[in-house]
């Protein structure tokens, strides 16, 4: 300065670029980190009103009477450690004529399952047939590119995937057609790309499914549309006779198991949208088990669900698809998966399959479901 003296506020300056300039040089000499997803999230969101609600809810003696049963230490994952797989668990190698025809249909028509791409456990059983040797699939319209990335779902994820195949729901509609199903279950990756976030589409398929057999039972497991309840509206309205939409886990582990764009609040939205659009539909969620939740939390999910108005829920074990997906906390001893089975009866859900292997489009509830609708047609006709 003129007068040679430093004055407070250019000593405050440059004790802050002396700061900043060190930091910088730090931060370079820090490795580059890879993007992964966000897996925390902030939730100071919630007003004091709802903390309390959480902290001080009802007990889950409440409500039971009896405790589900303990899982064992040996089912549980120690850090450092990798959970060996349960007899329960283990399936076969996919086989037979059925598993081999319907394959190769679906490569023919260039058509996805959501079988294949989220290497579900039953395809073998469901594909093949089993006991009842009806082949049953799960078809996955939109392609095969998520736009979003849930750590517990092993379906390939893209930020542009290519547009919808125009041929896609005539060509699904014609599978359906030479497979002789009476039930079938629609189901499709996220499409935020998309305005409507695929929803007309999902309806176009419906229709042409329903044109060629009416008295096919089209059950639509759905994404959230971001939240856009006009998709919703479109899908009910399309002629579908299921609505499904998943919540995946309890509310207190969105955060960990899913993109954050989906969450709790917006997938019962949906729910209640779907029933509120059209009161007689079926609608149906399932939650997933063995991610860290707790017995207090499975049971107020259910009570949340029933309070949506959904009608059947599914809870099976969740089963880490690849190394580089969510671990698996605990294997859920299937005593306990009988326990909230029994629960879900409790609740008044009109359907709850519950079991280690049990899948939101497990063939095992389709029929039971078949059944609900062909009741409510027989009482709509003769009311």
């Amino acid at each position: 300065t003129p007068t040679g003296v430093l004055t407070l506020p250019m000593m405050r300056w440059m004790t802050y670029s002396l700061f900043a300039g060190t930091l910088k040089h730090y931060r370079s000499l820090l490795p580059v980190q890879r993007s992964y997803p966000q897996l925390v999230r902030n939730v100071s969101h919630l007003s004091q009103e709802q903390r309390d609600i959480i902290a001080n809810g009802p007990g889950l003696e409440e409500f039971v009477t009896g405790n589900a049963p303990p899982t064992p230490d040996y089912l549980k994952r120690k850090k450092g450690h990798r959970l060996r797989l349960p007899e329960w668990l283990k399936t076969d190698i996919p086989l037979g004529k059925n598993y081999h025809r319907l394959k190769k249909d679906l490569r023919r028509l260039n058509l996805s399952t959501v079988c294949e791409e989220a290497k579900c456990p039953n395809i073998g059983e469901c594909w093949g047939g089993g006991e009842s040797h009806t082949a049953t699939a799960t078809i996955m319209v939109l392609g095969d590119q998520c736009t979003r990335g849930c750590r517990f779902c092993s379906v390939k994820t893209s930020r542009a995937p290519p547009p919808p195949d125009p041929m896609e729901p005539i060509n699904t509609a014609t599978a359906i057609a030479e497979w002789g199903l009476d039930y079938v279950v629609l189901t499709s990756v996220d499409r935020d790309d998309l305005n409507d976030g695929g929803a007309e589409h999902f309806a176009q398929t419906v229709r042409e499914i329903k044109k060629r057999n009416s008295s096919i039972m089209v059950e639509c497991l759905t994404p959230d549309f971001r939240g856009n309840m006009d998709g919703v509206t479109t899908v009910t309205l399309s002629g579908l006779d299921v609505y499904a939409h998943n919540v995946e886990t309890v509310k207190e582990l969105q955060w960990l198991v899913r993109d954050p764009r989906a969450n709790y609040k917006q997938s019962l939205s949906v729910l209640e949208h779907a029933k509120f659009v059209k009161p007689s539909l079926v609608t149906k969620s399932s939650i997933m088990l063995g991610v860290g939740e707790t017995d207090q939390q499975v049971l107020q999910t259910m009570k949340d669900l029933r309070s949506a108005g959904v009608d059947c829920v599914t809870l099976g074990q969740y089963m880490q698809p690849t190394k580089w997906h969510l671990k698996v906390k605990e294997y859920v001893l299937p005593e306990k998966f009988k326990f909230w089975e029994e629960m879900g009866s409790r609740l008044g859900f009109l359907y709850t399959a519950s079991g280690p292997l049990v899948r939101s489009s497990y063939k095992a509830g389709e029929f039971f479901i078949k059944n609900i609708l062909k009741q409510r047609q027989t009482e709509t006709s003769t009311g």
